[in-house]
């Protein structure tokens, strides 16, 4: 007891492989699990005989002795071993293939490892019969589907006549190897001694019963079995453990004979029991010998050609015709053996030929493996797809080891996934790591060896890329496949590297985003800069194309910015951000150095698909720059400059409107703050300094007397602003213009200040300012005169000329007027400050701005200076005036004695001064001054100006 727990806790198995819980099938006495070794992850099947099963099974009868039990049941379980043994000593591609030998479990029952299978025969049959009778009289008949604990389809077989012939061909091939080579006869061929392994593979098994025939001279160390013994049916065990008579041959039951032919017979009711319905032998003896007898004393009862060999469906007509007959007759020597049987006409078609031929592969020459691959793309559509699967897909792969068949054997292995319902399954599983260790390195960082028959299966891999992105996910893809195609791009082979470029658009939608920027982006930029061939570059270009989100198709190719909807275009969203598009994409194409129309073509159409997602101003200061470049290329013809000339437009228009919408924006949220429109820049927040409506043209002036701090209040005209000889503006068309008709006084200055005269304040002499029109807006407006400009003075005619008619102005002391009742212009101090600023006396020059407050209530009337001075300046008679004109003249004494040059002050102008001004608003009595040759622009250059014509006037 010791013993045996001992060897269950060092158990190879249990110790080593990972056993699945539940059994995954059943075959007679075993149970069979699913198991994968720990170290390596080998998938194996482990058979397991349960000591409590046999026991049962005698405890349910109740009539036995135990010691006679326990003896019958060693005897099975020795027979079990034999089963295992002889699995190990046996090895053939038909043979069921022993991985762990045979070891003792713990409740005293037995556990071998053997290569994995996906069940019995019998089991197999029997769900099929199950499966028909639910779906009736020849209700899905050819096909056995089973699930795993998962749901997952595990286990598919096809029991069809293709699986059927295949099957057979291989359990005869074992037959023969046990008959000519081992000197074995099996004895107990049924269907629980036959397995399908995962390709499909049909292999012998229970080899309890294997014995050397009769009279054989052949070594072997099987020891014979008491054939007596074996015939003798124990009802205290399982059938599943005895003698199955219903498959045995008559030699055994009723001669006692032992002899090869006896498997043969075996396997003409085994036959029989494929096509039959229910899947059963035609001879039912019930485990018993007597039975057995009776029915082979009747003709009726033996299945033979005239009774269809007690079949309920119709046999295929080779076997009805050549094969059964010589297989289930009484004489053995009538019997064909083995090999006979796979040459016989059952399995003369070209399927069964192929599938042969494909086991015989390893043995053939290069040139037969070549041909070969190439014929069986035209065959692989006559096979069912289980076939595909489990046989041929395997044996490909397989096959896959020999480079130079590599581009052949990929190109059937891509049309049999295509071919297979869910293929998604076996590529994921079978095809996909073959293929990784095949092109990559086992060392990641060892760079991959460049072969001829490797580069060719790698084309064919990229030619079947839909294919590969339907069966497999995003994440498989990324890990096995995608550095595949990194190897593609990098190739020197530029057949590849275009072939790679072209499959975009179907890998693309297959990664994630960062998968795409960080890794597959940087190596098409790579060797898109690098190459110098003219048609990676164009195909690097068409790449761009696709990662911005665009199409190379021309159908596709409208962007939009022509303002054409095109309804036929899908929507397809970038695979780069903006940021990549704009900083690493368009830089690469600025790089571009060739001339050729293609690759401009090419970058056009990046720059069109660029340009519909960059910023405007990127778009303005980047792009168009660099489309123009190219549009000028000598190499380009009229058609190509126009495609060029349509995008440069377009972005141009684009660029435009977004601007124009920007700029109405801003302007909406500022326009308030501006007045009349007006956008100078030297408005300071205020009323335009430089406004030109009504004021001087001037602009020195004005900005001079701005930016010394003169007051805002002066007067935009000055009243001696048309100089000594100008000519008089009349007023009057202003005056009655103007609804408003109200002037203010204006205060100006001399123009030569005295050099001799002192800095006196209060020097500053104030006039009548000029009517202006009334203006909208603001009027406030300095003037600032320009010292460069003073003209010759020349007067025709002076104040002096004639007498001056007193006023009652000059019966008060003089002030100093204010304009408009602003501050008045600060006093001159001195006559000989050349930084004063004085007006400007040239009329054409600024024109008096209308002004839109009263003047001062007095009157003015004009006077006709127009008549020569004579050499006494005070002798002359005044003008006749209205008598309204002047109120007052009792203070003129006093005013003129003001003018003695030694004196500090200049004589003050009163409102109605020598200069001709216009009359006030409301005036009744007015005329204008007759045309003189006095009020032309004479400017003789020996006439004296300022104070020295003054001072010679006086």
């Amino acid at each position: 007891m010791f013993s045996t727990a001992l060897k269950y806790v060092s158990s190879n198995i249990n110790g080593n492989y990972s056993i699945a819980s539940a059994p995954a099938t059943t075959s007679g006495p075993w149970k069979i699990y699913d198991a994968k070794k720990k170290s390596t992850g080998k998938a194996v099947s482990i058979f397991v005989l349960d000591r409590k099963s046999l026991d049962s099974h005698s405890n349910s009868l109740g009539r036995s002795s135990a010691s006679s039990l326990k003896r019958a049941t060693e005897e099975v379980v020795e027979r079990l071993k034999k089963e295992a043994s002889s699995l190990a000593r046996l090895r053939h591609p038909n043979i069921l293939e022993l991985v762990e030998p045979v070891e003792d479990t713990r409740n005293g029952g037995i556990q071998f490892a053997t290569e994995p299978v996906a069940a019995s025969l019998s089991k197999l049959l029997r769900d099929k019969d199950e499966e028909e009778r639910s779906g009736g009289v020849g209700g899905r008949s050819s096909r056995y589907v089973t699930e795993d604990q998962d749901g997952r389809r595990r286990k598919d077989v096809e029991i069809d006549e293709l699986e059927i012939q295949k099957g057979l061909e291989q359990l005869s091939k074992a037959l023969e190897f046990l008959h000519d080579n081992a000197g074995l006869v099996h004895g107990n061929l049924t269907p629980d001694a036959i397995f399908v392994n995962a390709k499909s593979d049909w292999k012998i098994s229970g080899l309890g019963f294997s014995s050397p025939p009769d009279q054989s001279t052949k070594p072997t160390s099987v020891t014979p079995i008491n054939l007596s013994e074996a015939l003798n049916f124990d009802a205290r065990l399982p059938r599943s453990v005895q003698l199955n008579f219903d498959y045995s041959s008559p030699d055994f039951v009723l001669d006692s004979n032992l002899n090869t032919g006896a498997d043969m017979f075996s396997l003409g009711l085994l036959i029989i029991a494929l096509y039959n319905s229910p899947h059963e032998s035609p001879i039912q003896s019930n485990s018993s010998i007597s039975t057995y007898k009776r029915l082979f004393s009747s003709s009726s009862t033996i299945p033979s050609a005239g009774n269809s060999f007690l079949c309920k469906r119709p046999l295929p007509k080779e076997l009805t015709s050549s094969v059964l007959p010589r297989l289930i007759t009484r004489r053995p020597a009538e019997r064909m053996t083995a090999k006979e049987f796979q040459q016989s006409s059952y399995f003369d078609n070209i399927l069964i030929s192929t599938i042969r031929f494909l086991d015989e592969l390893p043995a053939k020459t290069p040139n037969e493996k070549a041909q070969f691959m190439r014929g069986l793309t035209r065959m692989l559509n006559s096979f069912p797809n289980k076939v595909l699967e489990k046989k041929i897909l395997p044996a490909l792969l397989e096959e896959m080891k020999d480079r130079e068949l590599l581009s052949l054997i990929l190109q059937n292995v891509f049309k049999i996934i295509n071919m297979l319902p869910n293929g998604k399954r076996p590529f994921t599983e079978k095809i996909i790591p073959r293929i990784r260790e095949i092109f990559l390195p086992a060392n990641a960082k060892a760079s991959p060896e460049r072969d001829p028959a490797k580069d060719a299966g790698l084309m064919i891999l990229l030619e079947h890329i839909i294919q590969i992105t339907n069966n497999c996910s995003g994440k498989e893809f990324k890990d096995d496949i995608l550095p595949i195609i990194y190897l593609a791009i990098e190739s020197p082979i530029h057949g590849l590297v275009d072939s790679a470029l072209r499959s975009l658009p179907t890998i693309l939608p297959v990664l994630d985003f960062s998968t795409i920027k960080n890794e597959l982006f940087p190596v098409i930029a790579s060797v898109f800069s690098k190459t110098s061939s003219l048609g990676i570059k164009v195909r690097g270009l068409e790449a761009f194309v696709i990662l911005c989100g665009g199409s190379n198709d021309p159908a596709a190719s409208n962007d939009g910015l022509d303002g054409i909807m095109n309804s036929g275009k899908k929507s397809s969203s970038s695979a780069l951000d903006k940021y990549t598009m704009q900083e690493k994409i368009v830089p690469l194409i600025k790089g571009i150095k060739t001339k050729e129309p293609a690759v401009a073509i090419a970058a056009l159409n990046v720059l069109r698909q660029v340009g519909g997602i960059a910023d405007a101003d990127f778009v303005a200061m980047d792009m168009l720059p660099i489309l123009w470049s190219m549009s000028l290329g000598p190499l380009l013809n009229l058609q190509q400059f126009q495609s060029f000339m349509d995008l440069i437009k377009a972005l141009s228009s684009r660029v435009e409107a977004e601007q124009s919408k920007k700029l109405q924006e801003l302007s909406s949220n500022n326009g308030s703050s501006r007045a009349g429109g007006n956008d100078d820049f030297m408005s300071f927040g205020n009323a335009n300094a430089f406004s030109t409506n009504g004021g001087s043209e001037d602009q020195e002036i004005d900005f001079e007397r701005l930016v010394k701090g003169s007051s805002a209040g002066d007067t935009k005209s000055d009243l001696m602003n048309g100089g000594w000889d100008s000519t008089p503006v009349d007023l009057d068309a202003q005056r009655h213009g103007n609804n408003s008709g109200q002037s203010k006084p204006a205060t100006f200055s001399w123009s030569t200040p005295s050099p001799s005269q002192p800095n006196f304040a209060g020097n500053a002499t104030t006039a009548t300012a000029v009517p202006k029109q009334l203006q909208q807006g603001p009027i406030s407006r300095t003037i600032t005169p320009d010292l460069a400009r003073f003209d010759t003075l020349s007067p025709s005619s002076t104040q002096f000329s004639q007498p001056l008619q007193p006023q009652n102005t000059f019966a008060a002391p003089l002030q100093a007027q204010s304009n408009f009742g602003r501050p008045s212009i600060p006093p001159q101090s001195s006559y000989n400050m050349s930084s004063q600023p004085q007006p400007n006396y040239n009329v054409s020059s600024i024109s008096p701005p209308p002004q839109s407050q009263p003047l001062q209530p007095y009157q003015s009337q004009q006077v006709n200076w127009g008549s020569a001075a004579p050499p006494n300046p005070w002798s002359s008679n005044m003008t006749a005036v209205s008598s309204t004109q002047f109120s007052s003249t009792g203070s003129l004494g006093s005013q003129m004695s003001n003018l003695s040059l030694n004196q500090n002050q200049r004589p003050v102008v009163s409102n109605s001064s020598s200069f001709s001004l216009p009359p006030p608003p409301g005036a009744s009595n007015t005329f204008s001054p007759p045309p003189s040759t006095a009020y032309r622009q004479a400017k003789p250059p020996q006439q004296k100006s300022g104070l020295d014509a003054f001072e010679s006037l006086l």
